[in-house]
């Protein structure tokens, strides 16, 4: 199960298709999950908070989030949506690729603003809260977006472009001139060594492995990864393998052993320990109270 997978497993609204690349997934923290472990794709995200609060980081910048706010993740921008204290959190993800909005290569709105947006040489802000003035605008897209979204009818994907081209356009028309991205040396390596997590936590992974995706000796890695993510590699490897087992123990009948093998964890009493730890109670336990 990949992170993308670990996203689709939860209630879908909206089922996209190939040749509608759209999806609205109705998720919840912590009943679905406690953390959306850090992860990119090249698709466009909207996170809209419908209740509750919680904490979202997109290029390592953290966001308190709270009802009503609107994330947007840009194609390529790593991110990931935590538990805060003991609060709960509601939320659409909507994804969609922004493919479905291009045309010709000479048509204006993809030579000029969606081609560039892809290759990064556009950006937006990525959090918008409703005291910000882009928000009614934003706001009310992403509502009528729910409402086609509610009966199917004839023409729904003519509706759904429609929003997705005024969406854009409140944030085109907020500025003079878009943001330009900042240079972070540290993303592109940091992008590489958790999508190396994200396909290979199930099987046996070790520092020096890790150390020779991004190039750097097992000091340095150490060292470089500590200082980005605020927590050791080891740390954060055992974190992503126990939240993927968490997903498992909800969403399949799979026995803890071999969730705990399938997850990466050799020895049981091992994973046992560390999942109490982090969750407070036994998988067992856990099974029976998020059921």
């Amino acid at each position: 199960m990949n992170i993308l997978e670990y996203e689709n497993s939860q209630e879908t609204k909206f089922h996209g298709h190939r040749d509608f690349p759209f999806n609205i997934y109705l998720c919840s923290i912590p009943l679905d999950f406690t953390l959306v472990p850090a992860h990119w794709h090249n698709a466009m995200e909207i996170i809209y908070i419908k209740k509750g609060r919680g904490q979202i980081t997109v290029d390592l910048l953290p966001f308190a989030v709270s009802k009503g706010d609107i994330m947007l993740v840009l194609p390529g921008q790593l991110h990931s949506i935590q538990q805060v204290s003991d609060h709960s959190m509601e939320y659409e993800n909507i994804i969609f690729e922004l493919s479905m909005l291009m045309g010709p290569w000479d048509d204006v709105c993809t030579k000029e603003f969606f081609e560039p947006l892809t290759r990064g040489k556009i950006t937006f802000h990525n959090y918008y809260p409703a005291t910000s003035p882009q928000y009614p605008a934003l706001a009310a897209c992403l509502d009528a977006m729910d409402e086609i979204c509610r009966n199917f009818s004839t023409g729904y994907q003519l509706a759904i472009k429609g929003q997705l081209f005024s969406f854009f356009y409140g944030l085109a028309c907020s500025a003079a001139s878009p943001l330009r991205p900042q240079n972070h040396k540290s993303l592109g390596r940091l992008k590489e060594i958790l999508k190396y997590v994200e396909n290979s936590y199930q099987e046996k992974i070790s520092i020096a492995d890790a150390a020779r995706v991004c190039g750097f000796s097992k000091s340095h890695f150490m060292k470089f990864f500590k200082k980005n993510m605020n927590i050791s590699f080891t740390g954060y490897l055992n974190n992503y393998r126990l939240t993927m087992a968490a997903r498992l123990l909800t969403s399949s009948e799979d026995s803890v052993s071999s969730i705990a093998v399938e997850t990466g964890f050799e020895n049981l009493s091992y994973f046992n320990r560390m999942f109490k730890e982090k969750y407070q109670c036994t998988p067992t336990q856990f099974r029976l109270k998020i059921r």
